[in-house]
């Protein structure tokens, strides 16, 4: 054999291993990376809720829990990362498609943006003292007055 026949054969391996190596580490990173819970204050009367409504709250267009009391939705800044995770992951939409929504209602008068926070210990903190209050961070239970919010 010379080393012309020898070289197609090193490279298949070769790639094949970094290719096996790239699935292992996306397979191992990927579910920490997104692992995001919604949370909410314990005065939210519900436990669960269907996909729909999850994102029609975070996009301010369902304003009242089913008790009648008002919504605070918290969220981060369009370019943190945990919002581009959260809104892709959770809601099944880009941010910015949310920012559009929030951007018309404001602009024509009949809806405000939601509260902006800086941090994931400033959500943890609005959350856990704003009633009716829904928010998201990489890990929401085990707080006091927080509880996890599911949806379907």
């Amino acid at each position: 054999m010379t080393l012309l026949t020898l070289l197609p054969k090193f490279f298949i391996v070769a790639f094949s291993k970094k290719l096996l190596l790239g699935f292992l580490l996306y397979a191992v990173l990927v579910p920490v990376a997104f692992s995001i819970d919604i949370i909410v204050n314990t005065s939210v009367p519900i436990q669960r809720n269907s996909l729909n409504k999850t994102r029609a709250i975070f996009a301010q267009q369902l304003n009242y829990w089913s008790n009648g009391e008002k919504t605070r939705v918290f969220i981060f800044k369009d370019d943190h990362p945990l919002h581009k995770q959260f809104t892709k992951n959770k809601l099944n939409m880009f941010p910015h498609q949310l920012r559009r929504v929030w951007d018309r209602m404001v602009f024509s008068g009949t809806g405000q943006a939601p509260d902006l926070v800086e941090t994931e210990e400033e959500m943890l903190e609005k959350i856990a003292n704003t009633k009716n209050a829904i928010g998201y961070l990489t890990k929401g239970s085990g707080y006091e007055n927080i509880r996890l919010f599911e949806y379907e």
